[in-house]
């Protein structure tokens, strides 16, 4: 089996009029995945405006450690419990930094693409970063002051703004939209 990390992403659209019982079952899983040994963190990412679809990543320290969690008997009671506050579920498996570009059809962008993804994402946060801790920390020598900035600043970009970022461009990784046309798809339409 795999020694790397694997995430398992999961996408679930909400059920129409189930919200709040649908974020409480999220919340119950994640609550659940904590108690399995080789679990690194888990994170929840809202749709956009106009979307239901969630996306919900669980990532553990390798294959044996998350297929012990998805094929214990706690998780199937666990989604047996959400019957009826979601549909079309899917769900995609992640090792290698790759993974977290492939579509459905297991195709990857190209890599100056998944920089240009990354790089989006990285740096509005490091730059909040720098703005809200850049004057503590800079009384710290260099290794120091770039421990903390990584350790705090890594499981951030791991778990949230990555998938985020590779969320919201995947139609222009992927090559199904230009990058003003998927500009303008996030922009908030005003009528007249």
């Amino acid at each position: 089996m795999s020694t790397e990390p694997v995430t398992l992403m999961v996408a679930r659209r909400v059920a129409r009029g189930r919200y709040r019982a649908f974020t409480a079952w999220l919340d119950e899983g994640r609550d659940l995945a904590c108690d399995y040994p080789g679990y690194l963190g888990s994170g929840v990412l809202a749709p956009p405006h106009g979307d239901d679809d969630y996306q919900i990543i669980f990532r553990f320290a390798d294959a044996d450690a998350m297929n012990a969690w998805e094929h214990s008997a706690s998780r199937r009671a666990w989604l047996s419990r959400g019957e009826g506050l979601f549909e079309a579920p899917q769900e995609y498996r992640a090792t290698g930094i790759d993974r977290w570009f492939q579509n459905a059809q297991g195709h990857t962008p190209p890599r100056w693409k998944q920089a240009v993804a990354i790089w989006l994402a990285f740096f509005p946060v490091s730059l909040l970063f720098q703005l809200l801790f850049g004057a503590v920390l800079a009384g710290l020598p260099l290794v120091p002051r770039v421990l903390v900035s990584t350790l705090a600043l890594t499981p951030v970009m791991v778990f949230l703004f990555i998938p985020l970022s590779t969320r919201l461009l995947a139609p222009w990784l992927h090559g199904e939209m230009s990058v003003m046309a998927q500009l303008a798809r996030l922009m908030p339409h005003h009528r007249a």
